[in-house]
């Protein structure tokens, strides 16, 4: 038994160590460990596939996808240290209710640890493990490089990682070019993208899109009647949908966000330091009354 727990102490104490994350602000990997883990299962299920995906610039990822992004997987994530410990507690009181671990509340920096050095598994083992390269990722790397390397190594359907093939993959274009509504669609898919499809929604996929949608719109991050005027015919139907009667929620949603505007505060794209001096598209601080009631007021 003492064996054991000395084992269990070595595995989870070398993260704290290795691997060097330093190096990620300049080097990225070739492959993580989550593609390693998916060709291992094709491998064992007799599939040849094949890993589809390149790196793609955050200067060169359309702002709409990273804001999506942002709003479905981890509102608070310019704010918090790695952690978002009240999802965590709601994700945690959800699982206990229906009597399994499957609930989630991880930040993307906990998304990010997980991808490039650990696996799907749900076992307590590896939530330690990724909580040390949690920690080890947000004392390394600006935000805006987690961001970047999130952006570009998260799974976005079978072999497919990184906004950049699955803009290619999906849609037919760069991911400079999605639109509002594309990006909606693909952050949605994120908790389980082999199961969901941005361009065969679910009923589920279509209405959480549409909430990412009007979420954006009421933050001032998209301005409807430009996206309706410049869009595709598709796309312009697409924002006539989910321009429909607001819901109450919403309602009082768009009134905080109409009173920031009266007070002519910008809530569009604002600039995280970094280095590299170079423009990053990120959800700057909104009221609190706005960011309370975020996706999952919503929903």
């Amino acid at each position: 038994m003492a064996f054991l727990l000395a084992a269990l102490v070595l595995d989870i104490g070398f993260y704290f160590l290795f691997p060097d994350i330093a190096k990620l602000k300049k080097t990225t990997p070739r492959k993580t460990s989550f593609m390693e883990y998916r060709e291992k299962e094709w491998h064992v299920q007799g599939k040849k596939k094949k890993i589809k995906c390149f790196w793609t610039p955050l200067s060169q990822i359309s702002p709409y996808a990273v804001k999506a992004v942002l709003i479905a997987e981890d509102d608070n994530f310019w704010r918090h240290n790695g952690f978002n410990f009240e999802a965590m507690k709601n994700a945690m009181e959800k699982d206990l209710k229906k009597r399994n671990f499957r609930s989630g509340g991880s930040t993307v920096s906990q998304q990010l640890a997980k991808n490039l050095y650990l696996t799907p598994s749900r076992n307590p083992v590896r939530k330690i493990k990724e909580a040390v390269l949690t920690w080890r990722i947000e004392n390394s790397l600006s935000k805006r490089r987690i961001i970047e390397l999130y952006m570009n190594f998260a799974e976005w359907g079978e072999g497919i990682f990184g906004i950049g093939a699955a803009s290619q993959h999906y849609y037919g274009k760069s991911a400079s070019e999605l639109s509002p509504m594309e990006a909606a669609r693909l952050a949605t898919i994120l908790p389980s993208p082999r199961r969901w499809s941005p361009t065969r929604p679910s009923h589920y996929v279509e209405q959480r899109s549409r909430r990412i949608y009007r979420i954006m719109v009421h933050r001032g991050i998209v301005t409807e009647y430009y996206n309706a005027v410049m869009s595709k015919p598709q796309e312009a139907e697409e924002v006539s949908k989910t321009s429909q009667e607001p819901t109450p929620m919403e309602t009082k949603e768009s009134a905080v966000w109409q009173e920031r505007q009266n007070l002519d505060v910008d809530v569009d794209m604002q600039v995280e330091p970094d280095s590299t001096n170079q423009e990053t598209p990120t959800i700057n601080s909104e009221d609190p009354k706005v960011e309370s009631e975020g996706l999952d007021t919503i929903d």
